[in-house]
């Protein structure tokens, strides 16, 4: 490969996990090493059953689906988007595949050797951790951007102690059985399954004399081994156990444990007082712990999810996603990991509904469901900030159709619309007050209205412009087709290049609300209304810093990141001068987003209006903590944007 496609591979693969933990040496390696391959729609990749490849895979372009086969038929187990990692569970377990996977569409696949990837396992523990982590309820990775060094280090915290569970699945702990069925070598395999029908349990383990472990006999043994090879029922254990057996200690981290299970395929693993089977036994770990150990992890959730058809059952797993929420902000966990698991099972949710709402009415607009469109996410949720169900901005894109065709086209567009809001506000959601929303004639257009939009709002920026440039300028591709939406991007882009008219307009707006930092000695508090004597977090701490990354990206012209932290993290490395000012800033709208997500949780509200006197010392720390940066922020925009000279 030229150097040039190897840094582009290198590009790519540093913004997603676990390449985010590579050395640049390391991952100069991987990249030199990938294959690019192409897959058509519909397409496999591998099926079920099949021997696993001496690569893993990587989605560079198009989407994936990971599929259960059973009785001819296909059951979605996980839906893979851009940089997300598959193929690599029976790699490490050196078996068939357990899935198939099939490219729903067009797809670019960057294919990487296992022996660069067993080598990179070996010299880097946190890769290791992170497939472990990954692995822990049977699914492929959960899509989650550990791209920070914050991140990294909150994952590899304590690992002892949490056993790699915590960041993961919302389980501080997994439990094991300390009662372990055994019996002495010798015993007669009818007494032995009697014990175990007895107990109720799958396993049993023979020991000798000194209670050290020789071998395992599970159900599927006695299956196997007794009832296929019609063996008499006077057989030793010793004669069908599995042996030897793989030990090891409970002190062990949760990552070691999951990836002996994983390479070993095996469903037991036996714990010993040193960790060897020279020493008795203390415990047992089975696949089913482990799996009753995930009951709201977020890979348990995204698979409930993709499973379902009743949005009953959808708004139940909605309900229980937030109290995973909870969980992870009692527990400090990292926020932009918390945000964007969140922000997938809001997706998935809308992809769901999509699916669903097409189902109904596709049949009565044959040439309309035809078109192709985009559901785009809008503000909070476009930027994967949305941590509480709060309201949603949404809209449609569709490609331009004859004007014969367009009333009819959004018509389709706008019931289909309605479908998903419909099961949005089923699942808890609220609708916009200013109603910007796709079911909304004005907010479902094709892409030449869009673009014409847009266009109007960058050429004439007057304060309607840019309120919508807050919001509709974050906007996110969720479901459909996502060319439209890069398509709406690069229009933008080309807009604005040269337009500085419209950047100082927006710096203008991005100061109209000051750093609060009279806060702790005369509350900048509302003055009236309903809301008296309340802080509002959002207008006066987390709308300037929006306001302001969203500035500072356009204005580099950095497609793609849309979230606030990411934002001012990549700012970080675009000027370098203001690096750390900008890590500070993305550090500062964390704080504030958990501020705000905790406060809603406890008043069953948006968390958007705090009442100063309620918090505690740290909290108050945390937030003068906050303000600081942004008052920096403003300071240097004023100037760069020459603001003195501009009416402001």
């Amino acid at each position: 490969m030229s150097n040039v496609i190897i840094n582009r591979v290198k590009e790519f693969l540093k913004r997603y996990p676990p390449f985010t933990f590579l050395s640049d040496a390391s991952l100069e390696v991987v990249a030199r090493g990938v294959e690019v391959r192409f897959f058509g729609q519909n397409e496999f990749l591998f099926q079920q059953g099949e021997p696993a490849q001496n690569f893993f895979f990587v989605l560079k372009e198009g989407s994936v689906h990971l599929l259960e086969q059973k009785e001819g038929k296909g059951r979605i187990v996980e839906v893979c988007d851009e940089g997300d990692v598959f193929g690599v569970l029976a790699l490490l377990g050196k078996r068939p595949y357990i899935l198939s996977a099939q490219a729903k569409e067009e797809s670019l696949i960057y294919a990487i050797p296992v022996s660069i990837f067993e080598k990179i396992l070996e010299e880097n523990n946190k890769v290791a951790l992170y497939f472990a982590a990954g692995f822990a309820s049977g699914q492929v990775v959960v899509r989650s951007d550990l791209s920070n060094s914050q991140k990294a280090r909150s994952l590899m915290k304590d690992v002892s102690r949490d056993k790699g569970l915590l960041i993961f699945t919302g389980q501080s702990d997994f439990s094991y059985s300390p009662q372990v069925l055994t019996c002495p070598q010798g015993t007669l395999i009818k007494n032995a399954a009697a014990m175990m029908a007895k107990n109720g349990v799958g396993s049993i383990v023979i020991v000798n004399e000194k209670f050290h472990p020789l071998g395992i006999i599970t159900d599927k043994d006695l299956r196997n081994r007794l009832l296929a090879q019609q063996k008499s029922y006077d057989t030793p254990v010793d004669e069908l156990m599995t042996s030897p057996v793989h030990t090891k200690s409970k002190e062990s981290g949760f990552p070691d444990l999951y990836l002996t299970m994983v390479k070993n395929r095996l469903h037991h693993l036996i714990f010993t007082e040193d960790g060897t089977p020279g020493s008795p036994v203390t415990g047992i770990l089975s696949d089913h712990d482990i799996l009753l150990s995930q009951g709201n992890s977020p890979a348990v959730l995204i698979n409930a999810l993709l499973n379902t058809w009743d949005v009953s059952e959808m708004s139940k797993l909605r309900d229980r996603a937030e109290k995973l929420l909870a969980y992870y902000l009692e527990n400090e966990v990292a926020m932009d990991f918390v945000a964007n698991i969140i922000s997938e099972i809001n997706d998935i949710i809308i992809k769901r509904a999509v699916e669903m709402a097409k189902r109904k009415h596709d049949e009565n607009f044959p040439e309309a469901s035809q078109v192709k469109f985009c559901f785009l996410s809008l503000g909070s949720e476009g930027r994967e900030e949305q941590l509480l169900r709060t309201d949603l901005d949404n809209a449609i894109v569709f490609e331009d159709v004859p004007e014969s065709k367009i009333k009819e086209t959004q018509d389709y567009m706008l019931l289909i619309s309605q479908e998903v809001l419909e099961i949005l506000f089923s699942c808890g959601f609220e609708a916009c007050p200013a109603e910007i929303m796709a079911n909304n004639r004005k907010y479902c257009q094709p892409i030449s209205m869009w673009k014409k939009l847009f266009s109007d709002w960058i050429h004439i920026p007057n304060q309607q412009a840019l309120l919508n440039a807050t919001i509709f300028f974050d906007f996110r591709p969720i479901v459909g087709f996502k060319g439209l939406s890069e398509e709406l991007t690069e229009h933008i882009y080309n807009e604005i290049s040269g337009k500085s008219i419209f950047l100082n307009f927006l710096a203008k707006n991005a100061l109209l609300n000051p750093a609060p930092l009279g806060f702790f000695r005369n509350f900048i508090v509302e003055k009236s209304g309903e809301q008296k004597d309340k802080f509002d977090i959002k207008l006066r701490a987390m709308m300037p810093l929006a306001d302001i990354a969203r500035l500072l990206v356009l204005s580099h012209q950095v497609v793609g990141v849309n979230n606030t932290f990411k934002r001012f993290e990549r700012l970080s490395e675009l000027e370098p001068n203001h690096r750390e000012l900008m890590l500070e800033a993305g550090k500062a709208y964390e704080i504030l987003m958990r501020i705000r997500a905790i406060e809603g949780l406890n008043e069953g509200n948006s968390g958007r209006y705090i009442s100063p006197e309620k918090l505690g010392k740290i909290q108050r720390q945390l937030l003068k903590n906050a303000f600081a940066p942004i008052d920096e922020l403003q300071k240097i925009i004023k100037v760069r944007f020459q603001l003195d000279y501009f009416g402001g």
